[in-house]
C-alpha cells in the first residue's frame, strides 16, 4: 500500500484551528505533523481539555522545530505548501500518495526557508479582494481533493 497523505501545521497560533485540523485528519485516517513552536500550550492534556477527544484515533507527531520535522521525514514524499501566494489552484494540481499538505501560521504563513523547501505551492481560489480562508477550512478542502484523486478516502 502506498504511503498516505499527511497534514503538517507549521507553528500554528490558534488551538481551535489545530484541533479542527486534527479532528478532520482523525476522521479521514490521515496523519498529522505539528511543527513547533506553537503559539499556545500544546500537550495531550490541553488538547483533550479543548474537546479533541480523537487523539487516541489519530497518528500524529509533535516536532519541536522545522529542522526536526525535516530530519524525521526521511523520504516522506512531496511537501505541498498551501499559500495565498501560489499560482496553481489546488483543483489543477495532481496529488500523489505520500504527499504532505503543509499550512503555515494563521498570523504569518511560513518563512522563506519553508517556502523554499516545498516541492509545490498551491492556492485555494477565492473571490476578488478576499485575503485568506481559515486554515482548517482550506486544509479540509485540499485534503478532500487529495484523497479523492489518490483514491484514499477511508472505507467505513
Amino acid at each position: 500500500m502506498p504511503p498516505a497523505i499527511r497534514l503538517a501545521l507549521y507553528q500554528p497560533d490558534i488551538p481551535q484551528n489545530t484541533g479542527a485540523c486534527m479532528r478532520t485528519a482523525a476522521c479521514l485516517g490521515v496523519g498529522v505533523d505539528i511543527i513547533g513552536p506553537t503559539g499556545f500550550a500544546f500537550s495531550d492534556k490541553q488538547m483533550k481539555r479543548a474537546g479533541m477527544d480523537y487523539l487516541d484515533r489519530l497518528e500524529w507527531t509533535n516536532h519541536d522545530s522545522w529542522q526536526t520535522f525535516l530530519r524525521t521525514r526521511g523520504d516522506g514524499g512531496r511537501l505541498i505548501l498551501l499559500t495565498t501566494k501560489a499560482e496553481t489552484a489546488y483543483t489543477d494540481f495532481a496529488f500523489a500518495p505520500g504527499d504532505t499538505l503543509l499550512a503555515g501560521r494563521e498570523s504569518a504563513g511560513v518563512p522563506e526557508e519553508v517556502q523554499g523547501a516545498a516541492d509545490a505551492r498551491i492556492v485555494v481560489p477565492m473571490a476578488a479582494g478576499m485575503r485568506s480562508l481559515n486554515v482548517a477550512a482550506a486544509l479540509a478542502m485540499v485534503l478532500g481533493e487529495a484523497l479523492r484523486q489518490t483514491g484514499s478516502f477511508p472505507e467505513g
